[in-house]
């Protein structure tokens, strides 16, 4: 029986799996791990939202299939968030669809969009499903940087211009998982205009769009004039309100691309589960003090990570926005590479973190720091990396 299956075939093996192995193998024994490495906030949601899932989990009406593209309430909720934070008006009929989480909804826009053979352009490093949600669906991939200086257009106009076939969509996505990087609206007004003129599709990834630690608040794509002519942007409450596991998230912009990913997943799934889009309804419409604290949180915790890190003999660059730190590997150990870093790094400090080359190639010489750890987990942290340094 041949079990060499065309999609299984196109995806390297799980650059993470090595260390997460190790890391409960660790555990397992008993070792206490300070686990810096995955990006799964240690919060909970707003009382008033895990009240509202069990009120309406009650009513034995609420038990079947929900609606594939999200319930109208919901929609709604998320039109009047895009009103309010970003001053864009949006149809909650015809330009949003709610996801299972904005992994989900970017792997099946994917399926709905591409065809094999096309060409995507997607940042390197970035966030595995923006390579791979393309690369699964039967595309090719060309890297872009993930910086969004000036070598970007450069390289992206060098790609539109050399590249058969020509690509037909541009991922990006600011504040960046792994690299923190953040982006003006300056620059989405650059992207917006080149898209337009080289007939790209653009996916934009704004999961952490209330995670910054400056005055200005994080840009939307869809704030550009005519941007929903081109654009598609996805949101999620995991990180904004700490539902993670609850895995909501929406797609917001353009028609065409909507009703794509709406018939894709006609196909795949009947919608959360009721009672959770209605507590993400209430999240959405209620008080909204869980953002606030939630960003002075990460901030709180980013500037003990620098501190603490620093002491340690490890310095951290501060990241702007996000709940990472992107993190050279420090100079005595950067021929180890990320991986075998990272390795060492759980088996001697006791702290574990994201390995750069996960996240694409030229994330190697890296590590993620994922800030979802309390400050005095953090400090113990610190105390593993200076004796894991000290000793060379």
């Amino acid at each position: 029986m041949n079990d060499d299956f065309y999609r299984i075939r196109r995806l390297p093996p799980y650059v993470f799996a090595e260390v997460n192995a190790m890391k409960a193998a660790a555990r397992a024994r008993g070792e206490d791990i300070v686990d810096l490495g995955m990006g799964n906030p240690d919060g909970a949601p707003p009382p008033h939202v895990v009240d509202k899932l069990a009120e309406v989990a009650r009513n034995p009406r609420a038990h079947g299939y929900s609606a594939s593209k999200g319930i109208a309430g919901l929609r709604k909720a998320q039109a009047a968030y895009y009103e309010r934070r970003f001053g864009v008006s949006i149809d909650p009929d015809s330009e949003v669809v709610v996801t299972l989480g904005s992994k989900e909804g970017l792997a099946n826009l994917a399926q709905g969009i591409t065809a094999p053979g096309d060409v995507v352009l997607a940042p390197n490093p970035s966030y595995p499903i923006h390579q791979f949600g393309f690369i699964i669906a039967g595309a090719a991939i060309r890297s872009i940087p993930a910086a969004p200086g000036p070598d970007f257009f450069t390289r992206l106009e060098f790609a539109i211009r050399y590249t058969v076939p020509k690509p037909t969509v541009l991922v990006i996505g600011y504040p960046s998982n792994p690299t923190a990087y953040v982006a003006d609206l300056a620059f989405y007004e650059q992207v917006v205009a080149f898209a337009r003129a080289h007939g790209l599709w653009v996916i934009s990834d704004l999961a952490y769009a209330e995670i910054y630690f400056g005055d200005t608040p994080t840009p939307s794509i869809l704030q550009v004039p005519d941007a929903k002519d081109v654009a598609i942007e996805f949101t999620s409450l995991s990180k904004t309100y700490s539902m993670a596991g609850w895995r909501i998230g929406f797609a917001v912009g353009n028609k065409t691309l909507i009703n794509a990913l709406t018939r894709v997943k006609s196909y795949l799934d009947y919608g959360a589960f009721t009672p959770v889009q209605a507590a993400a309804t209430a999240a959405l419409n209620g008080p909204q003090d869980i953002i606030a604290a939630n960003r002075a949180l990460y901030k709180s915790r980013r500037d003990c990570l620098v501190q603490s890190f620093g002491r340690a003999g490890w310095d951290i660059p501060p990241p702007e926005a996000s709940m990472f730190a992107w993190v050279p590997i420090p100079e005595p150990f950067r021929h180890l590479g990320s991986v075998e870093f990272a390795k060492r790094l759980l088996t001697e400090a006791g702290v574990a973190v994201a390995p750069g080359a996960g996240f694409g190639e030229e994330g190697e010489g890296h590590v993620r720091i994922a800030l979802v750890e309390n400050e005095q987990r953090i400090r113990q942290a610190a105390r593993g990396v200076k004796k894991f340094l000290d000793r060379g």
